[in-house]
């Protein structure tokens, strides 16, 4: 069975098509749509691309909360339900390049986590204002001084699993969403005493569609940290 990529949609339509294309094209890569009931028409794009690709991408559709975090969770959960030995997470807004997965493939066999990251040696970003790439260095600069995380970029998106890895993560009482939720889970798995590695990749900004940045995001992102320091010792 091969590496299977879970994609959180909400409202990406103009975007799923191109991705699903670009996934894929990589060999023995499969694919799952997790769909937030997306308003435009994403869901029943996703369900089409299924229809054509039947044994490579699979939908979930989901009902009940909306959020980015309840998706992953929903669709770590079907991961390793299947059994697939590597389990990615990546943006449906184009922003993450399905040509990078061969590398964080190939970083798995010495690592449980791996992280496409922005803020290591060989890793940018692209068509972000200045704005956007001061409150993201500002915010992992911060994460990493009162969690005590080594990683650089704990709020990626686009990462790479073992599945025996997360396998060990506590689903089941994750409480954070977006941005957050990965900072959670990054937090969780050192803390498991997984081996977490970061592998450089380029960020674009979205092609298409609206960030869905807010501020109820960033007041989130800001109080978890203190959270996850109050649940124990620093996972160094």
């Amino acid at each position: 069975m091969g590496p299977l990529v879970i994609v959180p949609t909400y409202n990406e339509r103009d975007n799923l098509h191109a991705l699903a294309g670009g996934l894929l094209a990589i060999p023995e890569v499969e694919v799952l749509v997790v769909d937030d009931g997306s308003p435009d028409g994403t869901g029943q794009l996703a369900d089409q691309l299924a229809s054509a690709n039947p044994h490579r991408l699979s939908v979930l559709h989901r009902t009940g909360p909306r959020g980015l975090g309840l998706s992953y969770v929903d669709g770590m959960r079907h991961a390793l339900a299947r059994g697939s030995a590597l389990i990615v997470q990546m943006d449906a807004d184009l922003s993450h390049d399905p040509a990078a997965l061969p590398r964080l493939f190939h970083a798995a066999a010495d690592a449980d986590l791996i992280i496409g990251s922005r803020y290591v040696e060989g890793g940018r970003i692209e068509n972000w204002p200045a704005w956007r790439l001061v409150l993201s260095a500002a915010a992992n600069r911060y994460v990493r001084a009162i969690t005590g995380l080594e990683a650089r970029d704990c709020t990626s998106g686009f990462r790479c699993w073992r599945r025996s890895a997360l396998a060990k993560m506590p689903l089941d009482r994750i409480v954070s969403d977006g941005y957050s939720f990965l900072v959670e889970l990054t937090w969780e798995a050192t803390r498991a005493g997984c081996r977490v590695a970061e592998v450089p990749i380029t960020f674009s900004e979205r092609r298409n569609g609206v960030s869905k940045l807010s501020i109820s995001t960033i007041a989130e992102s800001a109080l978890l940290p203190w959270r996850l320091a109050g649940r124990g010792a620093t996972p160094r």
